[in-house]
């Protein structure tokens, strides 16, 4: 296994085109798993560009997902391969920018889906796996009605205090997503998307930053550019998604969620503003400018 100096002076910042996953390989899949399996195989090019750690940091290949272990146990992930078939990580090596407003979007949880699905940020390239508490799987105690995932090169640093969201540190995650299109996707789909806007969701104190896309390929995608489009085109969107996270945890017995930014979504720009900052964060983290303490920079 390549040490973390040499894995970072590999990574990639490539853009990517549309949404994309890879072959999975598997023993025995489960019924309801048939519509990954089905799907074909399919990869696309990514163009290589250079990254702050390395003037040679150039990948020239497509990305794949393989599956290892069943779909909820304990030892099911799902790893990111570049096309010669070596581990990448979905959190620092998919590149952020596509451009013009457009970033990567990796999906952890599909649409109406229970399984609380990320990426294991404390384990060598970062694979996707079922979270779990106390040695079992965690669930959601309802379905997710979005797709749901991560920012890739972001990070919500757990050292700073946001002024802005009632002094709120970073939860140590990734910055997640909400991507409101109709289509479901599947566990490690990278989609292109558009931010239009951001919660400032305050889990038991930690800053967890929701923000709302779409997907490119959506056929509403060209209508929406901003908070207010979401409004009109997928009216009641962004109170359902925010009750839905400030609810989560209460069959559970846990407290409500709260949300900062006067319990409102802000605005797209407000969005690349996070988007931004966690990206800056997340590049320190690279450096090794701030602790890593568990995470994994593989």
């Amino acid at each position: 296994m390549a040490t973390a100096a040499t894995a970072s002076a590999t990574r990639f910042t490539a853009a990517a085109g549309g949404a994309f996953h890879g072959l999975r390989w598997r023993c025995s899949p489960p019924a309801y798993q048939g519509a990954i399996l089905s799907a074909r195989p399919r990869a696309v090019s990514l163009t290589p560009q250079r990254r702050f750690v390395s003037p040679s940091a150039l990948y020239k290949a497509d990305i794949q997902t393989k599956e290892e272990g069943l779909p909820e146990t304990l030892d099911y992930r799902v790893f990111f391969l570049d096309g010669s078939g070596k581990n990448i990580s979905p959190w620092h090596d998919v590149p952020l920018h596509v451009g013009d407003g457009v970033f990567n979007f990796v999906v952890e949880i599909p649409k109406v889906s229970s399984a609380k699905m990320e990426v294991a940020t404390d384990e060598p390239f970062t694979p996707i796996k079922q979270d779990t508490k106390k040695g079992k799987l965690r669930y959601y105690p309802y379905n997710i009605n979005w797709n749901y995932g991560l920012l890739p090169q972001t990070w919500e640093d757990p050292s700073f205090a946001n002024a802005e969201v009632e002094g709120a540190f970073g939860d140590n995650d990734p910055v997640d997503v909400v991507e409101i299109g109709e289509r479901r996707a599947k566990i490690g789909d990278i989609l292109k998307v558009k931010p239009l806007a951001a919660l400032a969701m305050i889990d038991e104190g930690e800053l967890d930053w929701k923000i709302v896309a779409i997907s490119l390929d959506d056929p509403r995608a060209s209508l929406v550019n901003d908070v207010d489009d979401v409004e009109k085109h997928f009216p009641g969107t962004l109170t359902a998604i925010r009750d839905w996270f400030r609810d989560y945890k209460i069959p559970d017995g846990k407290p409500a969620n709260k949300f900062g930014l006067g319990n409102k979504a802000a605005n797209k720009d407000y969005a690349l503003k996070v988007i931004t900052e966690t990206n800056e964060s997340w590049t320190k983290l690279m450096r090794r400018s701030v602790p890593a303490g568990d995470l994994s920079l593989l």
